[in-house]
């Protein structure tokens, strides 16, 4: 049976103080975040409405406030891209019009947000304007996650040889509330449903920005010819977990939407 999860999403409207008339901005979280960690701490969504712009955020399964379904299913990559599109629709989100800068949506998304930012941009160029896409890899690091080591270190403490696990077993850890069981869940979903860039490629305006000592994102460079015409930005001394928190970063992405 199919779960309906667009309905078991956490998500939430913040509206600015002085609405700019331009389209509404969709926060997509990283892998083992949520909203209150990857927007609302570090300032993103305070940003965002003081520039006028209307925010939506959303929680993934397995995330934050959202519902953590037992089914392996349901966390796959295209099943999550669905459930935000509803998301979407339930919050009024209307197609691109020309010449209506406030119809469609912006994308944010950050390392697993930034994969299903560039899935969705490939999907509904109609809906989709721009995307800022922090923090992303060419190959996304979940594919080959070890599994088995990931249980082993659950249950016993077990040192993890695969540099990339034992980086993400790490976020895990550090994550306040995280849910190990949904987030080796969503593993699995993923590496049943791997991400291949070269297959869609999306037409729209790309932004991406990436900490130049972050090694969960590689092949920024790859991605952005794949995407002909996008932007780069480099974060000086910004890793994978504090990039996301730079002031430089908010400043472009903010930059970068308003055009």
């Amino acid at each position: 049976m199919r779960t309906d999860i667009a309905s078991t999403l956490h998500w939430q409207q913040h509206e600015p103080a002085l609405d700019a008339g331009r389209a509404p901005v969709l926060l997509v979280h990283g892998f083992a975040s949520s909203t209150a960690l990857n927007w609302e701490a570090t300032g993103w969504v305070r940003d965002l409405t003081a520039a006028g712009r209307r925010v939506l955020t959303v929680d993934l399964l397995g995330h934050g406030e959202s519902s953590a379904p037992l089914e392996t299913d349901v966390y796959a990559p295209s099943r999550l891209r669905a459930a935000v599109l509803e998301v979407l629709a339930l919050a009024g989100i209307r197609v691109r019009e020309a010449g209506n800068p406030a119809t469609g949506v912006d994308l944010v998304g950050y390392s697993l947000g930034s994969r299903l930012a560039w899935e969705l941009a490939a999907e509904r160029p109609d809906l989709i304007n721009r995307a800022v896409l922090g923090g992303m890899s060419a190959e996304d690091p979940l594919a080959d996650f070890d599994l088995d080591a990931a249980d082993r270190f659950l249950a016993d403490a077990s040192a993890i040889a695969h540099a990339s696990t034992a980086s993400l077993m790490t976020l895990m850890q550090l994550a306040p509330g995280a849910n190990a069981p949904a987030l080796l869940r969503l593993v699995a979903a993923i590496k049943a449903e791997r991400f291949e860039p070269g297959a869609s490629v999306p037409a729209r305006p790309l932004l991406f920005v990436t900490g130049d000592r972050d090694v969960l994102a590689t092949g920024t460079t790859q991605l952005a010819a794949l995407a002909g015409g996008s932007e780069v930005l480099w974060l000086p001394a910004r890793t994978h977990t504090n990039a996301v928190s730079s002031r430089a970063f908010k400043q472009a992405a903010i930059e970068f939407l308003g055009r």
